[in-house]
């Protein structure tokens, strides 16, 4: 385990995308989509509902991702009794390629950029993510997806096909991610090198899951040295 304050040299540095690098908007448009079904005071609870259908759809055997959002707004609208609008889950889809990175991104990324080979694993869809890429400020050695592994994180393959593309090992790599459930808990389960946790305030930290806690990627560059 590596402590933090310790530096650490991986061979690989793999990255989740999506609310970790890329700002997470799904509930910013769950909120104003559904602001004429659903109360002002009960927005927050339906919203943490959109996101557990959406744990759940990741479970299953692989689907488009359009399809895991439909299915995931649809049944939160269902357990709300509100009507489900199939035009709401395809705007969602269709915005995920505009979204951009959080500030502290693109600056912390280029302290490491041509240091060593960044890699991202995204629970995304092929077309998708490279429009969300172009925004992060840094070059990717690789980039895969969940299309490509056909299975989603948490699941273990989504992470055995990343280190099958690699010709790496986990002991090798260090992952960072803001989400411990859709990560950091696999990559425990896999034996990472090291586990970063990029505390974005969506999750609760633990220190069972982790090796380092960051604020921000600002503070990644100084984890491996740079």
């Amino acid at each position: 385990m590596i402590k933090q304050g310790h530096i650490y040299k991986p061979k690989y540095i793999s990255f989740d995308c999506y609310g970790t690098l890329t700002r997470f908007r799904m509930s910013e448009m769950a909120t104003r989509q559904f602001a004429d079904r659903i109360v002002a005071d009960e927005m927050g609870a339906f919203c943490r509902d959109f996101a557990n259908y959406r744990r759940d759809e990741v479970i299953r055997d692989w689907q488009p991702y359009r399809e895991l959002i439909r299915n995931s707004l649809r049944r939160t609208a269902e357990k709300w009794g509100v009507e489900y609008r199939e035009g709401d889950a395809d705007e969602i889809y269709e915005a995920v390629p505009t979204w951009g990175p959080h500030d502290d991104v693109p600056g912390g990324l280029s302290k490491i950029r041509d240091k060593i080979p960044l890699v991202i694993l995204s629970n995304a869809m092929n077309d998708q993510i490279m429009h969300n890429v172009e925004k992060l400020g840094a070059p990717f050695h690789r980039v895969y997806t969940a299309e490509s592994a056909q299975a989603y994180k948490p699941r273990l393959q989504a992470f055995e096909y990343m280190f099958e593309q690699l010709g790496c090992g986990p002991e090798e790599m260090m992952h960072v991610s803001s989400s411990f459930r859709y990560d950091l808990i696999s990559a425990s389960d896999l034996d990472f090198g090291c586990r970063v946790f990029v505390n974005r305030g969506t999750e609760p930290s633990n220190a069972d899951y982790r090796d380092i806690e960051i604020p921000h990627i600002g503070c990644l560059p100084a984890l491996v040295g740079f």
